[in-house]
């Protein structure tokens, strides 16, 4: 893998692994691009380090009458933790030149050196699991706050819930 301008793996105060910055990041500056793996709903894949992404139209931008893509990170990306309050948000577009799909990581706020990238994972209700972000405003899982989805969490998670 080819090493991350500005960022470097390490061990994580949130989970596991996680990327921190070695250099400043400007509030709108993309921070990295990922690279993976193209998958469809009905394809078998390990959807582990997947995201899940709107399909795309004609013109490469999302389309939301066309059905969700994952695409399988198989780069440092996936090391990306979550956070309810998070430092970076993904955008994504396919470009029909390359003929393949293109996420990246755009800075939502300024970062410094050492800070954690994070990203809301936004899971849907039935795949919630629990949260240790530490953001002030965690919602105690990591889950979309769409309220159709928090009401689709198992009963097992409800007592984690702190919206």
């Amino acid at each position: 893998m080819p090493h991350l301008t500005g960022l470097r793996v390490t061990h994580s105060a949130i989970h596991g692994y996680g990327v921190i910055t070695t250099r400043r990041f400007a509030k709108g500056e993309i921070v990295l691009e990922g690279d993976g793996v193209l998958y469809r709903e009905d394809d078998e894949f390990d959807d582990t380090y997947a995201l899940v992404l709107p399909g795309w139209g004609a013109d490469g931008g999302d389309d939301p009458d066309a059905p969700a893509v994952y695409y399988d990170l198989i780069d440092q990306t996936r090391w990306i933790n979550h956070s309810c309050e998070p430092n970076t948000e993904i955008d994504s577009r396919y470009d029909h030149e390359r003929g393949a799909l293109r996420a990246w990581w755009v800075a939502t706020r300024d970062l410094e050196p050492g800070e954690e990238l994070t990203y809301d994972y936004a899971f849907v209700g039935a795949l919630a699991q629990p949260c240790a972000c530490g953001a002030p405003t965690c919602r105690g899982l990591i889950v979309d706050a769409d309220p159709e989805e928090l009401a689709a969490v198992p009963e097992e998670l409800r007592g984690h819930l702190r919206v």
